[in-house]
């Protein structure tokens, strides 16, 4: 039986495995928390309670995914239990990235040929792990996830309640990637593997943030919410950071390789659809 274990069972790596059990697929995820194994078992995944014992999954699994953000160690999961992972007996491992590892390029073009030059910690990190996974000389697909949006993340909540702001930097853009876009990219690379491969993930139209929410609010039929510039805005420091850098990243890559063709090629379907569906919360 094919057998993916995430280590990390998140947004992403759900949105996978409801692709991946209905065809029949084990899956295995790791959880912090006791409470969401429910939650997990619903979607026909079995939870691994983390930090345990990963040698029983390791040993039954096929393909990993690991999910799990970097800290000052690196990976976690390399951190703690690096040998046995090596060690696994898997076809495919895929890890998830960002396109952060780019840093800034004042809203140039970037693609996976770009060198990393990351712009603050969290990508330095990011970068850090990666060069990690490659390390344990396991079938490493490397994916560099933009600005992840769709069930339950979605601008419409701040919209509604009057809480959303658009922060107007000049020039400013970024890449954005539907989950079920993540979701369908790393299914086709189970699919087709190409050990040491590295994609960009985002959609076809980076944009102004400010663009984003305006069509939003359309979308509902409420006002635009108001416009403040972004040096007067109050901002968390991990907010102000995105800002920091500055780029449009290319995706030619999971089309011409994978043959994906984005189900969401833009905000603007991504948005509507999350509408209809309900499911913009």
């Amino acid at each position: 039986m094919k057998t993916l274990l995430c280590l990390g069972y998140g947004y992403s790596a759900r949105a996978l495995a409801r692709r991946l059990v209905p065809q029949g697929w084990r899956v295995i995820g790791t959880l912090r928390d006791p409470g969401q194994a429910g939650r997990m078992t619903d979607d026909g995944v079995e939870p691994l309670i983390w930090p345990g014992d990963l040698r029983p999954a390791l040993r039954a699994a096929s393909h990993i995914l690991a999910t799990a953000a970097p800290d000052a160690a690196g990976d976690p999961f390399l951190a703690a239990a690096g040998p046995e992972i090596a060690a696994a007996q898997v076809g495919w491992v895929g890890y998830l990235s960002t396109t952060g590892v780019y840093g800034d390029h004042d809203g140039g073009w970037v693609d996976e040929s770009t060198p990393l030059t990351p712009a603050g910690r969290r990508g330095a990190l990011r970068v850090m792990a990666e060069a990690q996974w490659r390390d344990t000389g396991l079938p490493l697909h490397i994916f560099r996830l933009a600005g992840i949006y769709g069930p339950g993340r979605g601008p419409f909540e701040k919209v509604r309640d009057g809480t959303a702001r658009r922060i107007i930097k000049p020039g400013q853009v970024f890449s954005r990637i539907h989950v079920e876009d993540i979701a369908q990219v790393l299914a086709a690379s189970i699919a087709r593997p190409r050990p040491g491969g590295v994609y960009n993930l985002c959609d076809d139209d980076p944009a102004p943030p400010q663009d984003v929410l305006a069509y939003a609010a359309e979308l509902l039929g409420l006002p635009v919410p108001p416009a403040i510039a972004y040096d007067e805005a109050e901002m968390t420091p991990m907010a102000r950071s995105f800002y920091a850098e500055n780029k449009r990243v290319r995706n030619d890559l999971i089309k011409s390789e994978l043959g994906i063709r984005l189900k969401y090629p833009s905000y603007r379907e991504g948005l509507a659809a999350l509408l209809v569906s309900g499911q913009d919360g």
